[in-house]
């Protein structure tokens, strides 16, 4: 019992002491309160700063700021991050599309036929003529190539796995086999739409192939498509669109990050400097008594002094 009267006791007094100190502290007036702000805002400006670029809006709130400005920040960050998965989304849903459309639509053997039998004169107007602009859709050969996949007998019989399609008179023979694949990564699928060379590889190319001119600056370039082709295209470009919508929500992200820990620096030193203008406008008074050697108590009147 002795021991748990001097164990409250003790509590007793600690609280005591805490109480006069709460109740000290303001009497403590301005100076208190400005060297706890100073320490936080002069010797530490770069916390707030470090917090916004991590997690935008935390600066603000270490700063104790309206409730708007850390909201908006983070909700302009959770905005631009769905924006980055949405995106990217779409362009990969799209990307599976074209892929899939580009599958069932272009093929070796198809290639390999065109360019053995394909157009050697055009039409235009009724004219028909010959154009050595359009002899990259009539040869394989040509700045760019795709890659082969050999499989079983065929990968044994020319001793090797993979052939590119420079070498396509070699194959000729077997394109129908089910131990031939393309290589279809990213370059391939960029090939077949990009270069007037693999036009010849689309199914409609027989019957609807056509050219249009297009504007390069000095020069008038021709560009060989088809329907399907040009159906391809399209859905590239839309997928590569929605790839650079994604770039600019990440750009978007950074930026609202930078933003927010400038702001909150800006904020806080805002902050410090109206502290330190109201500490210096604060109000001084000091009451003395003046000294008269003639006064038999010595004491002349009294001294006031008001400073703000």
């Amino acid at each position: 019992m002795v021991k748990n009267l001097e164990h409250i006791s003790g509590s007793y007094l600690i609280f005591r002491l805490m109480l006069i100190v709460v109740l000290l502290n303001p009497l403590s007036g301005q100076d208190t309160t400005l060297n706890i702000v100073e320490k936080d805002t002069t010797f530490y400006p770069g916390k707030p700063l470090l917090m916004s670029l991590i997690i935008p809006g935390l600066g603000q709130v270490y700063n104790k700021e309206p409730i708007w400005k850390p909201s908006l920040f983070f909700g302009t960050e959770i905005l631009t991050l769905a924006s980055v998965f949405y995106a990217n989304k779409r362009a990969d849903e799209i990307r599976m599309n074209y892929q899939e459309f580009a599958d069932e639509n272009w093929s070796i053997q198809n290639w390999w036929n065109f360019t053995q039998s394909g157009p050697t004169v055009i039409e235009n107007n009724g004219m028909y003529f010959t154009d050595n602009k359009l002899k990259a859709m009539r040869s394989y050969i040509g700045t760019h190539h795709l890659t082969v996949h050999l499989k079983g007998d065929l990968q044994n019989l020319f001793n090797t796995e993979f052939l590119t399609s420079d070498s396509l008179a070699m194959i000729a023979n077997y394109l129908d086999s089910e131990d031939i694949s393309m290589v279809k990564d990213r370059h391939y699928y960029e090939n077949i739409g990009k270069y007037d060379q693999f036009v010849g590889g689309w199914s409609d190319v027989f019957t609807d192939w056509y050219w249009e001119e297009k504007d390069v600056g000095d020069s008038t370039e021709i560009v060989i498509k088809t329907p399907k082709k040009q159906d391809y295209l399209d859905e590239r470009y839309e997928a590569n669109q929605w790839l650079n919508f994604a770039k600019f929500s990440v750009s978007a992200m950074m930026f609202n990050h930078v933003v927010s820990g400038l702001e909150a620096v800006w904020a806080n030193r805002n902050k410090e400097n109206l502290i330190n203008e109201k500490s210096s406008k604060k109000t001084d008074l000091d009451i003395g008594l003046l000294f008269n050697p003639k006064n038999n108590l010595g004491i002349g009147g009294l001294a006031l002094r008001l400073n703000f």
